[in-house]
């Protein structure tokens, strides 16, 4: 589900800078800027990373949702005859193509911030375990790092989810119209939700989300960076690119499974 993005450091010179240059530390000031650099690249990063995500695969993600709530809109006849190709072939015979990305705006409006605050609160996360007593991070310890990658997915998915609910609200319901239009976009949705619903609709199934989204996370993260170390430690010259994907292939079959 997830893919990290790392800030590669170019060394000017080459190997040979490395070895004649004697090591230095660097002032406060530009570590400060380095730690900046990183914040903005691990929330533009992430953000970008899961809104193409999403956009790829918005045709799927259409249809999961029509079959989940297909019981609510069609007779018995229609659901016995449901399929993946009949689904698909309805969509573009009565709505169209363009139909498979209905939604897919507020989906990517929901998914930058999300996927933005995600990584970003997991890194967050991970530097206030390691400052608890026994967590710091001296030197390898498996056991300790999986429980950090673990506590810190979990916590971020939920800060994450619940920063960014409502979004996911109207995507959802966006993506659940067929024929009928009873959401015209995603600011009428909000407007709707809130005068019908009150604000406390925008959160409806808050709860039932964060049960899912915090194991998840929690364990995509984990699972990711363990195949990274794992990876790495092995065979340390393959393409970061490669093992990202790979690994982010892996954690996400692991979450959702």
């Amino acid at each position: 589900m997830q893919t990290e993005a790392r800030v590669g450091v170019v060394v000017e010179g080459g190997p040979r800078a490395l070895n004649s240059q004697p090591k230095q530390h660097k002032p406060l000031q530009q570590q400060q800027q380095q730690s900046q650099i990183g914040t903005v690249s691990q929330l533009v990063s992430g953000g970008v990373a899961g809104a193409l995500s999403k956009s790829c695969t918005a045709p799927l993600a259409r249809l999961t949702i029509l079959f989940q709530v297909q019981g609510m809109h069609s007779d018995v006849a229609t659901l016995r005859n449901a399929s993946i190709w009949h689904e698909a072939s309805r969509i573009i015979r009565e709505e169209g193509f363009r139909a498979f990305w209905k939604g897919n705006l507020v989906t990517i409006a929901h998914r930058l911030p999300y996927s933005s605050v995600n990584f970003y609160a997991y890194e967050r996360y991970k530097e206030l375990l390691h400052m608890i007593p026994g967590l710091e991070s001296k030197r390898e310890n498996m056991g300790r790092d999986l429980f950090v990658h673990f506590v810190g997915g979990g916590l971020a998915g939920i800060t994450a989810a619940s920063a960014t609910y409502p979004l996911d609200l109207v995507r959802t319901r966006l993506a659940a119209q067929t024929n009928v239009t009873y959401y015209r976009g995603i600011w009428h949705a909000l407007q709707t939700i809130s005068r019908e619903e009150s604000v406390l609709g925008l959160y409806k199934g808050l709860g039932a989300t964060l049960l899912g989204v915090g194991p998840s996370i929690a364990i995509s993260f984990s699972v990711y960076e363990s195949l990274r170390s794992f990876w790495q430690s092995h065979r340390p010259h393959d393409s970061t690119v490669a093992v990202s994907l790979a690994c982010g292939s892996l954690s996400g079959i692991a979450s959702s499974t």
